[in-house]
């Protein structure tokens, strides 16, 4: 596996070895050996898959307390995805990295602990695979607001197609301390 570095310490890209015959293409989705040659030892205790259309955002979520690191990858169709870290006394709070997951680049995304999470799909369809390392909390549930003026995110969409969730979702600075995790050493 290849590692690409986002810019936002623990966001990390993997680019997985492919090997392609006249028959098809094989490639591991996770090895937690290769994981582990970087640092990381996730335990995942939940999958997800969503499916969603064009134009669909989907976040800015995350669960605090009760936090999730997710690992995530597309496995039908193409998605831009954005992390933001929303850690208290972290030196990039609120600061966000993007990455183009698809099917076609086969990419894996991992989004530790303390951070928030959304995408948008740029195809027609894409599908949504993810792994994460705490099971969904319904009072741990949180999420920001996708156009939050301060964080500027850069979405390639200026009219998505958001939940009533999302709609009502705060900004980052009206979200009270006690629901936003803190960077832990």
């Amino acid at each position: 596996m290849k590692l690409v570095s986002t810019g936002l310490p623990g966001c990390i890209v993997f680019e997985p070895r492919v090997f392609e015959d006249e028959r098809g293409s094989f490639f591991e989705s996770f090895n937690a050996d290769r994981l582990l040659e970087h640092g990381l030892r996730p335990t995942f205790v939940q999958g997800n898959v969503s499916t969603s259309g064009r134009g669909v955002l989907r976040g800015l979520h995350y669960q605090w307390p009760n936090p999730q690191g997710k690992y995530i990858s597309v496995v039908e169709g193409e998605v831009w995805d954005v992390a933001v870290d929303i850690r208290r006394g972290s030196p990039t709070f609120g600061q966000w990295a993007s990455v183009v997951l698809s099917a076609a680049n086969r990419r894996h995304y991992w989004i530790p602990e303390g951070f928030a999470h959304g995408f948008v799909v740029l195809s027609e369809r894409a599908v949504f695979n993810y792994l994460c390392t705490a099971t969904y909390d319904p009072a741990a549930d949180a999420s920001i607001r996708w156009d939050d003026p301060t964080l500027a995110i850069d979405w390639p969409v200026s009219e998505p197609r958001l939940s009533p969730k999302d709609l009502r979702a705060p900004l980052l600075r009206d979200v009270p301390d006690s629901r936003l995790p803190e960077l832990s050493e």
